[in-house]
């Protein structure tokens, strides 16, 4: 027993920050990301004589995030959205602060489907395979294929969006 709970130990310390950012990249929220971490290390080490036998076992826990992921997102209580902004707050006249590239990003992701963002954040983040992808997700590779395309385009449009209204507000 003490031998599979050292190697579970050495597995999850060596891949818990790259789980982590991965997961804050599909909730946008170190909190959640914390959680959603947490419940995926504790369901690996239930199944952890499984999930080693796995052909790629960083994939196979990548998958067990999205799905604690998208699971969560159907909690009725992650409905609710919480702010940073206070509305009773004194000063309303100070001007909003320049929002970086990343932030910028970070946003128009946010402002995609769950499933597209699942696509997008383990294709070009986790740098997977479409069929990695596909296998993670539990979905064919021309539905990766095809919400990428359209997850980017909405990317894309978002992005024009932001900039044309930027412009706009430089006028």
């Amino acid at each position: 027993m003490t031998g599979r709970d050292d190697e579970f130990r050495e597995y999850v310390s060596a891949r818990l920050e790259p789980l982590r950012r991965t997961a804050y990249l599909l909730c946008r929220d170190w909190h959640t990301a914390d959680d959603l971490v947490s419940i995926t290390v504790s369901k690996l080490y239930r199944n952890w004589r499984r999930a080693r036998a796995a052909d790629n076992l960083d994939a196979y826990v990548r998958g067990m995030l999205t799905n604690a992921w998208l699971d969560e997102r159907r909690r009725p209580w992650r409905r609710e959205r919480s702010t940073d902004d206070v509305p009773d707050r004194a000063d309303l006249t100070a001007g909003e602060p320049a929002v970086g590239e990343r932030e910028a990003l970070l946003d128009l992701l946010g402002q995609l489907a769950p499933r597209r963002r699942a696509v997008v954040v383990l294709r070009f983040y986790c740098d997977l395979s479409v069929e990695e992808t596909a296998q993670v997700l539990g979905v064919s590779s021309g539905t990766v294929k095809s919400q990428a395309a359209r997850a980017l385009a909405t990317l894309r449009l978002l992005a024009s969006q932001d900039s044309a209204l930027e412009s706009g507000r430089q006028r």
